[in-house]
């Protein structure tokens, strides 16, 4: 799907199931003091991860082990023990957030946190030292150094990040109302949202993605014991992609609707892409969120059992694509995800190949002023709700410069005339300015305080 879709990449690779090679090698833009590549990482956790495999072969291959999981830009690939995998590390620092431009995890939590009455600015600030120190630790493959429940403990960093947004609603219980984005207004209500405010917005979002279920657990079950008293959680929710090397070449997921995934995102190096996704300073951007992001989340329900009984061609008109391979319809056989599409293409009975309502066609940046974002979404299943029916569909997450240029405008569009909308209802709802990177020695939301 085009807008209710994620991106498999960071780069001209949409896919979902990379190497480990490739996941090991994550660039990541260098922060002004950052450590230096190549430097190895002796951790407790890489020791004990590569202890059996040290009796085995040797004390050189448990330091092997121990190297290969302190991974930076530009390291040539290599796997512990424990395999690579496990070994993969995405660093902290860097000129935006991890989490943003990396290829998507295997695994995600996805939690919002409420401020505490009374907590104030010092409060938050001091949170977000202490988290900032836990992320620093938890994505090298370190354990925590507090509330630790040793859950991980055996497990690489998994190419772990931590994501980090602000609500609205934090800038007045934070003393920090006159620092509040202009665009981080709430979004409008659309037609047919069945919003649950309970499982949605809040004053501090934390998306945490992994390779390793248990490795996004406990990570936030550490940040939430370490917010105790200062914030509590509101919501959590919990989603997944492909596993690296489920499929026998790289390729770009599917989501619960069978669907290839994610082919129609901006992509890192195309004109514009920048400034389609970051913010910069401006008379309506404040300067503390440049190189920051806004965030949209959305909990979006399909009706699998109603899209389950349509026949695949009907399927694909809804959609604009094949199913088989992505390519748009009226795409000659043999074509691919990536043949652009052709929204005048006609069928042999001389009538449109793809649908006026086809979500594609609705949802194309072409149609809707230029409007983009970068999706970065997972599926979700969380059982059956009392009529019997799934419970299941997409943790849909968007980063854009600004909201009301980008998901605003489009999801108006998509609620009037998408004929994909007939079977999602979209649930939950949330909005988050996301602070720029951390350089070293810093810590998460530094600017804002400062």
């Amino acid at each position: 799907m085009e807008h209710t879709s994620t991106d498999r990449t960071t780069a001209d690779r949409t896919t979902a199931d990379r190497t480990t090679a490739d996941r090991a090698t994550v660039p990541r833009p260098a922060a002004q003091g950052a450590q230096a590549p190549g430097r190895a990482g002796f951790t407790r956790r890489a020791l004990l991860g590569t202890a059996g495999a040290g009796l085995l072969a040797g004390a050189g291959a448990g330091v092997a082990g121990a190297v290969a999981l302190d991974r930076r830009p530009g390291a040539a690939p290599a796997a512990g023990p424990g395999g690579a995998l496990g070994a993969a590390r995405v660093p902290f620092h860097g000129e935006h957030q991890a989490g943003i431009l990396e290829p998507q995890q295997a695994r995600v939590q996805l939690a919002a946190f409420d401020l505490a009455e009374g907590a104030g600015r010092d409060g938050l600030r001091a949170l977000l030292q202490r988290w900032t120190k836990t992320a620093e630790r938890l994505t090298a493959g370190e354990p925590a150094e507090d509330a630790d429940n040793q859950v991980a403990l055996d497990a690489g960093p998994c190419s772990l990040t931590l994501t980090v947004g602000f609500g609205a609603a934090l800038f007045d219980k934070a003393g920090l109302a006159d620092r509040r984005p202009q665009a981080l207004e709430p979004l409008p209500p659309f037609p047919a949202d069945a919003l649950d405010p309970a499982r949605g917005d809040g004053d501090l979002f934390v998306q945490i993605g992994a390779d390793d279920a248990l490795v996004a657990v406990h990570a936030l079950r550490v940040l939430q014991r370490q917010a105790a008293g200062t914030a509590a959680l509101r919501w959590q929710s919990a989603g997944f992609a492909r596993t690296p090397g489920a499929t026998a070449r790289p390729m770009t997921g599917r989501n619960l609707m069978g669907q290839i995934d994610g082919t129609n995102n901006p992509r890192p190096g195309e004109d514009g892409f920048a400034a389609k996704v970051f913010c910069t300073a401006g008379p309506d951007q404040p300067a503390w969120l440049a190189g920051g992001s806004y965030l949209v989340f959305r909990r979006i329900r399909m009706l699998l059992d109603n899209w389950e009984a349509l026949p695949t061609d009907r399927q694909e008109r809804v959609i604009g694509r094949r199913k088989s391979d992505g390519a748009p319809l009226g795409a000659p056989a043999g074509a691919g995800e990536r043949t652009p599409v052709d929204l005048a293409a006609q069928g042999p009975d001389g009538a449109l190949a793809i649908p006026a309502d086809a979500h594609v066609r609705v949802a194309a940046p072409a149609a809707n002023g230029g409007a983009a974002m970068l999706r970065r979404g997972f599926s979700y299943h969380d059982g059956l709700l009392p009529d019997g029916s799934p419970d299941a569909g997409l943790l849909f997450l968007a980063f854009q410069a600004d909201p009301r240029k980008g998901f605003t405008p489009v999801q108006r569009k998509l609620a009037r005339g998408d004929g994909l909308s007939r079977f999602l209802r979209h649930e939950a709802s949330g909005l988050y300015a996301v602070p720029p990177g951390v350089p070293a020695g810093g810590y998460l939301g530094q600017q804002l305080f400062e």
